[in-house]
């Protein structure tokens, strides 16, 4: 990727720039946005951007399905060696780490490596189509990619083993009540709900939620004093201080 945001190398996503967001689109429709090596390495291209210079990321499928999996005929070949150099997982946990808010904008099946990568979002907008499954084990194989314990996280163990080892697959309104899902919009309205949650966070100031994202992911020993040191820094902060003087001044 160069640094005007031209396609990745491997041109398996598309990429809208903007101010303060970027829209990434997964772009392999003949085989259902399934995620390959070369979509990998491309996404992997957005996070180094991303990183560089910190927007908010909503990331898309396109034509009814978020993305269906990963690439069986890939992993059919992969050994043992591949599993340890952690090639999804360590994409989808770069991805959970990225310094702003992360949306998952879902239409369709969000399957395997696909629903894998909308559980390491922050947040997942999906229309009536959606759905989200994890069948890996019917394969011979086990969600590594994060499933395991993200998906505890979101749901619950109870839910997150019924589909990890019992093949359940969640409707669009299933994952909304047990709020996998933040909100269920008609699929033209997909991405303006994406726009409009995007927006909503981009009014808060860029290091409040930074910091605040990591106190979200720090283990528990971690609380109070990371939370103490990270306001510590904003207090310093002119943003700070700014948003608080026209909070005043609006008051009065």
């Amino acid at each position: 990727m160069n640094s005007g945001w031209g396609l990745p190398l491997n041109g398996t996503v598309r990429i809208e720039d903007g101010q303060d967001r970027v829209l990434v689109r997964l772009d392999r429709p003949h085989v259902r946005n399934a995620i390959d090596a070369a979509m990998v390495a491309d996404l992997h291209e957005v996070c180094a951007e991303l990183e560089r210079r910190p927007r908010v990321m909503v990331i898309t499928g396109g034509d009814g399905v978020f993305a269906a999996g990963a690439d069986i005929r890939e992993l059919r070949e992969r050994r043992r060696e591949d599993a340890l150099a952690g090639i999804n997982s360590g994409l989808f946990d770069r991805i959970a780490r990225l310094p702003l808010p992360t949306i998952a904008a879902i239409d369709g099946p969000a399957l395997g490596g696909g629903a894998e990568l909308a559980y390491a979002c922050d947040f997942r907008i999906a229309t009536p189509r959606a759905r989200f499954g994890n069948p890996e084990a019917g394969l011979g194989i086990m969600a590594a990619a994060g499933a395991c314990w993200r998906l505890r996280e979101l749901v619950g163990e109870p839910l997150a083993k019924e589909v990890l080892l019992a093949g359940r697959v969640l409707s669009a309104e299933e994952a909304q009540t047990v709020r996998l899902v933040n909100e269920l919009v008609a699929e033209d309205e997909l991405l303006p709900a994406a726009d409009r949650l995007a927006a909503r966070i981009g009014r808060n100031a860029p290091l409040a939620l930074r910091l605040t994202k990591l106190a979200l992911a720090a283990p528990p020993g971690a609380h109070p004093r990371f939370d103490d040191v990270a306001q510590a820094v904003l207090f310093e902060t002119e943003d700070k201080y700014e948003r608080m003087t026209a909070f005043l001044e609006r008051r009065r």
